[in-house]
């Protein structure tokens, strides 16, 4: 029987500091659903400050059910198991668990406008906040390719302190001419800490096609620890539709996830915005209009380097996103990323993809996909800032390749983006190691950018939409297996400006 936040016992959970599910009717079988169990107990520990514990040696079953447990105390899910059944749900796209704060956003009427780089904002604000911005009149991220559309509003979020200071290791990275929505979350100050928990998610069924489901644990609030959790995906078959991460971090700022073991979801074949078959991304981990989000020592149940399952990591409007010590298949920032950090660290066959501005460091890895870095072509190949890239390791194709490029992208300078696309201004390049060995017999060495524009070949071309190019490449160290030096590119017009330097 469930106990309610008025019950009896509430005395007893008080006195003793926590709360069970168990205490709350839970049966932990594995085939009971105790959703309701679940959500009772989180209700009550948010109503009361208590932290949660689950029962060790339990198995909670988690059906269909439309029910989203609320956690905004400590819970430590230890070593009990959860068992995910997305056969048959009644809402693909709500959370099963979702991490929130007491604190309630506001809107700021006052601001009207912003600047790049803004260092200060006029608000009367009660301490540190989360703020975020959009102007509808103006359309950024407009795709190209196979999921092509027609752009997303103008979108920004930074922090700024009570009195209105912006932290400027996340500036404000757009001009806003006009605001049709500002609003700020007050950051809480107390961090909240999730430890422990095997997930299992016995995967939809569905038709294969855009229908993401979010059968997930929803971070929402700010200063959140994640630690240990294991997540495994059972029962892929011959459809699906995608996920958008079990965890789904959004709309918040300085999450760590350590220690933790996901898995890489199978791919799923559907037909694309322009009519063409594509393969659709499905993910482990969403970031989404996310500040100051790493992940540290983390890795994933299945092999990088299989190509049937999809890369474990997607983001979009991020910044400051670290990876440290982590073993994943991908590393990707669609709608942009400012600044982001990759050390000591492994990447598989999907690598490091990315659009975006700032500083892309990439320091002591194992890089083992196509190319060293993708700069995403269905969104210009883009990157306002600099690459650093040094004590690497890259592993083309792992072992398998035609030809190597460090940075791939593709720009016809014939699509408007919603922006200027730029290449990295300055691309800094030291103790690389490339195993180039396997090499087909016509392999003419590695080469800095791949051919970004293959109608670019001479003065007779013009850009519609200027791709802004490197201005210069520091190089120091560049060792090769093959003995091949390092080329230019194999358009060696479209670079010919760029000034290299070792």
């Amino acid at each position: 029987m469930v106990v309610t936040a008025y019950g009896q016992q509430t005395e007893q959970f008080i006195d003793r500091g926590f709360v069970r599910y168990s205490d709350f009717g839970a049966r932990g079988d594995g085939k009971t659903d105790d959703i309701e169990a679940i959500v009772a107990t989180h209700a009550f520990a948010n109503e009361h400050g208590l932290p949660v514990k689950a029962d060790a040696g339990f198995t909670y079953y988690i059906g269909g059910r439309e029910q989203i447990a609320e956690i905004r105390t400590d819970t430590d899910f230890g070593s009990a198991f959860f068992i995910i059944d997305d056969r048959q749900v009644e809402n693909r796209t709500a959370p099963v668990f979702k991490v929130s704060s007491d604190q309630k956003p506001f809107s700021l009427h006052d601001i009207k406008s912003l600047k790049k780089g803004q260092q200060k904002i006029k608000a009367d604000l009660p301490g540190p906040c989360l703020v975020t911005v959009t102007n509808d009149a103006v359309k950024h991220y407009i795709r190209f390719g196979p999921n092509q559309n027609n752009g997303s509003p103008q979108t920004d979020i930074f922090v700024v302190d009570a009195q209105g200071n912006i932290d400027m290791n996340a500036p404000i990275i757009w001009d806003f001419d006009q605001i049709s929505e500002i609003k700020a979350l007050p950051i809480d100050e107390k961090p909240l800490t999730i430890k422990g928990g095997h997930f299992t998610t016995i995967a939809n069924q569905a038709v294969s096609k855009y229908t993401y489901y979010s059968r997930n644990l929803a971070i929402e609030r700010s200063n959140v620890i994640v630690d240990g959790l294991v997540h495994i995906v059972k029962g892929e078959g011959e459809q699906g539709a995608p996920y958008s991460g079990f965890l789904n971090i959004s709309d918040c700022t300085y999450v760590t996830v350590k220690n933790t073991l996901l898995t890489g979801h199978k791919t799923y074949v559907t037909i694309g915005s322009a009519g063409v078959p594509v393969t659709m991304g499905t993910y482990d981990i969403i970031a989404g209009r996310a500040l100051n989000v790493s992940f540290i020592n983390c890795s994933q149940t299945n092999d990088i380097n299989d190509k049937t399952y999809w890369g474990i990591l997607g983001s979009n409007y991020c910044k400051n996103m670290l990876f440290d010590h982590c073993t994943f298949s991908r590393f990707d920032a669609h709608k942009g990323v400012a600044n982001a950090t990759i050390r000591n660290s492994t990447l598989g066959h999907m690598g490091i993809n990315a659009i975006g501005s700032g500083t892309l460091l990439v320091e002591y890895c194992t890089i083992k996909s196509s190319r060293l870095i993708n700069l995403r072509s269905d969104y210009g190949s883009t990157w306002q800032g600099e690459f650093i890239i040094r004590n690497c390791l890259f592993v083309p194709g792992n072992g398998e390749f035609d030809k190597v490029n460090l940075i791939l992208g593709y720009n016809t300078g014939k699509h408007d983006f919603g922006y200027t696309c730029y290449m990295p201004e300055k691309i800094t390049i030291e103790n690389l190691r490339i195993h180039d060995s396997n090499a087909p017999d016509n392999y003419k060495g590695p080469a800095i950018f791949s051919d970004m524009n293959p109608e670019m070949r001479d003065e007779s071309f013009t850009e519609e939409f200027p791709f802004i190019k490197t201005k210069v490449v520091e190089l120091k160290n560049i060792i090769t297996a093959s003995g091949k030096a390092l080329r230019v590119s194999d358009n060696p017009y479209m670079f010919k400006d760029v000034r290299m330097t070792e």
